[in-house]
């Protein structure tokens, strides 16, 4: 059994990630942190021309934070009861694409995230990550609620 678990960093990553412990102890888990990644950026100059700009520096800085965002979420997954282990992802196109992606390549037997969304008018344009990763998977999605 492998479980996958969406992990962001905030309280109710958190409390899935400790859900997920409590619920399946001693099991295999991956702690994934996805990297929303824009198509390659440009910036308008003054006088109106599109100029590329090389944030290489930046997107490295990025991948080392949510690299080490991704072994923080692992770690409490071990401490949790899962034998965990840390993965982070760039996604150029959506984060629940890439969970959803990432949990077919692995064949993981659940997907577990918590219920952090957009808020407000985004959320009603743009859905949450949860909401999307249990409509598009191909397998069973635990969703933890907030909380409280």
């Amino acid at each position: 059994m492998t479980i996958l678990i969406a992990y962001d960093g905030s309280d109710d990553a958190k409390a899935a990630i400790g859900f997920a412990g409590g619920l399946a102890k001693g099991q295999r888990a991956v702690v994934l942190t996805v990297g929303e990644r824009p198509a390659p950026s440009a910036m308008l100059a003054p006088a109106g021309l599109m100029v590329p700009v090389d944030t290489t520096a930046q997107d490295e800085a990025v991948r080392q934070a949510l690299t080490r965002l991704a072994e923080q979420g692992a770690e409490l997954a071990r401490q949790a009861g899962l034998e965990a282990t840390a993965r982070y992802e760039d996604s150029v196109s959506a984060v629940w694409s890439t969970i959803v992606d990432v949990a077919d390549e692995l064949d993981a037997t659940l997907i577990v995230t918590g219920t952090r969304g957009l808020g407000g008018v985004r959320s009603l344009l743009l859905g949450s990550t949860s909401d999307r990763v249990l409509h598009h998977a191909r397998r069973p999605v635990l969703v933890v609620p907030a909380p409280e």
